[in-house]
């Protein structure tokens, strides 16, 4: 459910609506992610993407009517855009099938290793020097998605954990890129191109596996691409408000609504490791978050769960 900064200049800073925006956005993409869910029933996970991606980029291609408007997607960096695509194109793909294998819940707290990643990532590919504290860190936290996972054992490591875990890492590696392409290339721009990729690989498979759906799931896929642009915005617009140390931790309400939302769709109830597990990771998560804020201002900030493109 992470997301990328906001494009354009800072806005006024505004704590409360920061954290109104992004608690929102999070709770617009659970409900997107439900119906992800809800439609893989009957639907393969490329059509549903193809349609999260092409519809979902309707918000941002109304973003481009505020100054600088198209000059934000001139770039001189197509490979850069076009492997940050695939990156995400992976992290999409994965997401989506572990949500149509194993419960919302379950998905979303082994996607809160993101924080953790993108710690140790940061480190060959940025340069970043991450002190003993933030590693221990990250080891406490890939601790806890193993009692999550609970690889050998009866746990959901063959459920679709290993997916989601696949997924985790290719959204945080995804982010790390954002870091790295962020020096050159505008937010608008990388948030667009890599959304072609995506749009483009889902396109091509569209011959071999449509399924046309009924006017009910039309309207269905239809908004979900809406959910999706428009929860991402709102989360981008946050970071424009307030600060990422202020709205970032909201990111783990999606726990709360995924829980809610497996519960009364489908009757799911994490077991008690994923809560164990969820817990360490979330509390991982934030530590990081929190010695991040003290070394530096990130820019733009790492999301901690599940990507909005």
């Amino acid at each position: 459910m992470g997301t990328q900064a906001a494009t354009g200049p800072q806005a006024r800073q505004s704590p409360a609506q920061g954290i109104a925006l992004y608690a929102g956005g999070v709770f617009v993409l659970c409900v997107m992610d439900a119906m992800i869910k809800w439609l893989s029933a009957d639907y393969p996970i490329a059509q549903i993407v193809f349609f999260r991606a092409t519809i979902g980029l309707i918000p941002t291609l109304v973003m481009l009517y505020r100054p600088p408007g198209l000059e934000a997607l001139r770039t001189r960096r197509v490979g850069a855009h076009l492997l940050r695509g695939l990156v995400g194109l992976v992290g999409t793909f994965g997401f989506f099938w572990a949500f149509a294998v194993m419960p919302l819940a379950d998905a979303y707290a082994i996607g809160f290793a993101a924080p953790m990643f993108i710690t140790a990532m940061s480190v060959p590919i940025l340069g970043e020097r991450v002190g003993l504290k933030r590693w221990l860190a990250v080891l406490v936290g890939f601790a806890g998605v193993l009692i999550m996972i609970r690889p050998g054992g009866e746990g959901a490591f063959g459920g679709g954990a290993a997916i989601a875990l696949v997924a985790t890492a290719a959204y945080a590696l995804s982010m790390v890129l954002i870091r790295l392409y962020s020096r050159t290339e505008t937010n608008a721009a990388m948030i667009f191109y890599a959304t072609l990729v995506i749009i483009v690989v889902a396109g091509v498979q569209m011959p071999f596996v449509w399924v046309t759906p009924s006017w009910t799931d039309a309207g269905l896929l239809t908004l979900l691409g809406l959910l999706g642009g428009i929860g991402t915005i709102m989360m981008a617009q946050a970071y424009r408000v307030a600060t990422p140390s202020i709205v970032v931790p909201f990111e783990y309400t999606g726990m709360i609504w995924g829980v809610a939302l497996g519960f009364m769709i489908w009757g799911d109830m994490p077991d008690l490791w994923i809560w164990v597990g969820s817990a360490i990771v979330v509390a991982s998560g934030l530590y990081i978050l929190h010695r991040e804020t003290r070394s530096r201002a990130p820019s733009p900030p790492a999301g901690t769960g599940v990507p909005a493109s």
